[in-house]
C-alpha cells in the first residue's frame, strides 16, 4: 500500500473545514499583521505553520465524511513531515552547538529543577541517579539528531519515526509543563503513519467508513478512476503551488540548520509559513525567582514593616506549595516571570509596569496571579521584587517532612521598594497608562 492517507486523513480531515481554519490562521496574525498579539515564541510560530498546512488537509467545497474526489495530498502529508523533521533536528542541533552540557551529557543533571515551569513529576525525576541523567540525554540526542531522518528511508522507519516522537512528546508532558508545544508537536508526527497503522481506530462492518475505504481503494486497483472534476484540479493546482512555496521558503531554514551559528525559534518570511525551530540551546544550572511583595507600611525602610508575598498560579513561590500541574494550558505571565529572573529589571521594564498595577490593586493584573495579599483591603503602599534562589527540597529529607517541596536563600533586591505617585514619570516615559488606586 502507497505511503498516503488517502482513506483515514480524509476522515479526519472532513470533520474540520478549511474556512474556520483560515479563519484562526488569519486571526492569529503574522509578525506584521496589526491584529497580531503574539510574543513570537517558537510554539506559536509552530502553530501557525502547522494551521496552515491544515487548510490544504480540507477539502473547500464538500461536507462529506469521505470526499471520494478530493483525497489527501502527499503534498501536504509531506509538508507535515517535512515541519516535524524540522523541529526535531532544529532542536537537536541547536544543543549539540550551544551548551557545554549536552556535549558532556550533564545537562538533565539541572533540567527538571531550572525548566520554565516544573511539575510534581519533576521534582522526583530531578534524583534520578546520574546514569539515568546521562541516558535521558543520549536518549535526546538520538531522537533529535538521527531519529528525524528516519522519514526518507521508507515506509517502516517512517512510521516507527512517527511513533517514536510522540512516545518523546509524551514523555515531556509527563516531566513538564512546556505550554501546548509537546501536543502541538504531535501533530505533524501523525503524517507519519499511512492507512493501514491508522485503520484500527475506525468501526469496521459493513457500509462502515474502513467499508467503503477499502472499496475504493479495490476500485482503483482495478484501474477505475473517480469522476474528473473542476475542483479536484483546481485543489491539485493548489498544492502544487504549496509544494513550491514551502520549498521556496525552506531554503533559508536549511541554510540556517546548517549554519554554525543557527539561530532557532525564527521566521525568514513575514508569515511565518515556514520556520527554524529549536529549544533549551542553553540550560541554567540554578534556579532564581522574582518574589514581588507588598507592604501596607508607610515606612518601607522600618524593621517592622510586613512584607506579604503576591503568589503566582504556577511559578514557584511558596515553599509549601506543591508543583503545578498545566499543560496544556499556558500560564503567560509565570513564563515571563522565569526570563525575568535571569537578568535585571531593566532588561524587563514591564515587571515595573507589573508593580504599578499591584500598587493600584488592579483587577485585570491580579487576575494573573494566585493570591492578592491585599485583597479586600487598601492597596500596598510600598512594592518591592525581591530575587530568590530556589532547589528542591529532597524527598524524605528534613524540608519535606514540614511539607516543603522548595528551600530558598534570598540573594538580595530584585527592584527597590516603590510607591504608585513614585512611579509617574516612569510611566509617562514610556507612554504607558498610568494606574488609579480601585
Amino acid at each position: 500500500m502507497p505511503l498516503r492517507c488517502s482513506g483515514w486523513a480524509s476522515r479526519l480531515s472532513s470533520w474540520s473545514l478549511a474556512a474556520p481554519i483560515w479563519f484562526s490562521w488569519l486571526r492569529s496574525g503574522s509578525s506584521t499583521c496589526p491584529w497580531s498579539t503574539w510574543d513570537k515564541s517558537g510554539w506559536e510560530s509552530q502553530l501557525l505553520e502547522t494551521g496552515f498546512l491544515g487548510i490544504f488537509l480540507c477539502p473547500l467545497w464538500t461536507l462529506s465524511r469521505l470526499p471520494r474526489e478530493t483525497p489527501t495530498s502527499r503534498i501536504v502529508l509531506w509538508g507535515f513531515r517535512w515541519l516535524i523533521f524540522r523541529i526535531m533536528l532544529g532542536a537537536g542541533l541547536i544543543k549539540i552547538r550551544g551548551d557545554q552540557c549536552w556535549q558532556d551529557l550533564t545537562c538533565m543533571d539541572f533540567h527538571y529543577e531550572t525548566q520554565p515551569v516544573p511539575n510534581p513529576m519533576a521534582y522526583f525525576l530531578h534524583r534520578s541517579p546520574w546514569w539515568v541523567h546521562r541516558f535521558e540525554t543520549l536518549s535526546n540526542h538520538f531522537l533529535e539528531l538521527v531519529v528525524p531522518c528516519f522519514i526518507f528511508l521508507g515506509r517502516r522507519m517512517c512510521i516507527l519515526h512517527g511513533a517514536l516522537q510522540i512516545l518523546f512528546q509524551v514523555v515531556l508532558i509527563i516531566s513538564g509543563n512546556l505550554s501546548f508545544l509537546n501536543w502541538l508537536t504531535i501533530v505533524p508526527s501523525v503524517a507519519c503513519f499511512d492507512d493501514a497503522t491508522l485503520g484500527f481506530l475506525f468501526p469496521t462492518g459493513p457500509g462502515g467508513l474502513k467499508d467503503q475505504v477499502l472499496k475504493m481503494q479495490k476500485e482503483k486497483a482495478r484501474g477505475a478512476q473517480p469522476t474528473h472534476r473542476h475542483g479536484c484540479t483546481v485543489r491539485q493546482a493548489v498544492n502544487l503551488a504549496l509544494g513550491i512555496l514551502v520549498a521556496w521558503l525552506s531554503i533559508p531554514v536549511v541554510l540556517n540548520l546548517l549554519s554554525p551559528k543557527q539561530v532557532m525559534n525564527s521566521s525568514f518570511n513575514p508569515l511565518r509559513i515556514v520556520n527554524t525551530y529549536g529549544a533549551f540551546g542553553s540550560i541554567t544550572r540554578e534556579r532564581t525567582e522574582v518574589i514581588l511583595q507588598g507592604t501596607a507600611s508607610p515606612n518601607a525602610s522600618a524593621p517592622d514593616a510586613v512584607w506579604e508575598d503576591y503568589e503566582f498560579k504556577c511559578k514557584p513561590g511558596d515553599l509549601r506549595r506543591r508543583p503545578c500541574l498545566i499543560s496544556p494550558y499556558h500560564h503567560r505571565l509565570d513564563w515571563l516571570m522565569w526570563f525575568a529572573a535571569f537578568q535585571t529589571y531593566e532588561h524587563h521594564e514591564w515587571v515595573i509596569h507589573l508593580a504599578g498595577k499591584l500598587l493600584a490593586n488592579d483587577a485585570e493584573a491580579l487576575s494573573l496571579l494566585a493570591f492578592n495579599p491585599f485583597a479586600g483591603r487598601a492597596p500596598p503602599r510600598w512594592v518591592r521584587g525581591e530575587h530568590y534562589r530556589y532547589k528542591f527540597s529532597r524527598p524524605g529529607g528534613l524540608h519535606a517532612a514540614d511539607g516543603k517541596w522548595w528551600i530558598r536563600k534570598r540573594l538580595g533586591p530584585y527592584f527597590p521598594p516603590l510607591r504608585l505617585q513614585d512611579l509617574k514619570d516612569y510611566f509617562r516615559s514610556r507612554e504607558w497608562p498610568y494606574p488609579e488606586p480601585e
